[in-house]
């Protein structure tokens, strides 16, 4: 038997020699290999998370250069927050050429995840018909989403973006738009 920490006796728990290197008669090497794994993933999961508060802080910063580009990796693997902020960079020009088209792109692949900010701005693209073809039945329906997800703070405001978008709204529209929010569930990218 051997301790974990040699300087402490006192401080481990005595431990079998094969359990300190992952291998045992029982485990065999299969246990050190899912140990190895999982650590592989605790240790990358923290990364990820430092990475976009990062991103967060250049943005805070006004850096957008150096936020776009922590944001780029992380909004291509699918995280939903990284998508939002790339999707505010790129409408409104700061750290990234301006482009509606591709601002839509990322706001929809991070309201399709549940993100309500991005609901909201994808919502406003299509009131607007800025990089998407103006569609006011497919705003009401982000828009819907979006306030029915939005926290306390924001909830009011939303409420009376998204009442003034259905003042524009025939009956039908606004039947259609609160159907097609019932119909929607959110879904992760892989």
């Amino acid at each position: 038997m051997e301790t974990l920490d040699n300087h402490d006796q006192g401080f481990c728990r005595q431990v079998p020699r094969q359990a300190v290197w992952g291998f045992s008669r029982r485990t065999g090497w299969g246990g050190a290999a899912i140990f190895v794994m999982l650590m592989t993933l605790a240790l990358a999961a923290p990364a990820q998370a430092q990475s976009l508060r990062q991103g967060v802080s250049a943005y805070q910063r006004q850096d957008y250069v150096a936020a776009s580009r922590i944001f780029i990796p992380l909004a291509e693997r699918g995280n939903a927050a990284a998508q939002t902020y790339l999707g505010l960079l790129f409408e409104t020009g700061r750290g990234l050429p301006q482009n509606y088209t591709e601002a839509a792109m990322w706001y929809r692949r991070a309201a399709e995840q549940g993100d309500s900010r991005a609901q909201y701005s994808l919502g406003l693209l299509y009131d607007r018909g800025f990089g998407v073809p103006q569609d006011i039945v497919e705003a009401s329906k982000w828009l819907n989403l979006s306030t029915a997800a939005a926290p306390p703070r924001a909830r009011e405001a939303r409420v009376r973006i998204r009442d003034a978008v259905t003042t524009k709204m025939t009956r039908g529209e606004i039947a259609q738009a609160r159907l097609r929010a019932l119909e929607w569930a959110p879904s992760r990218e892989h």
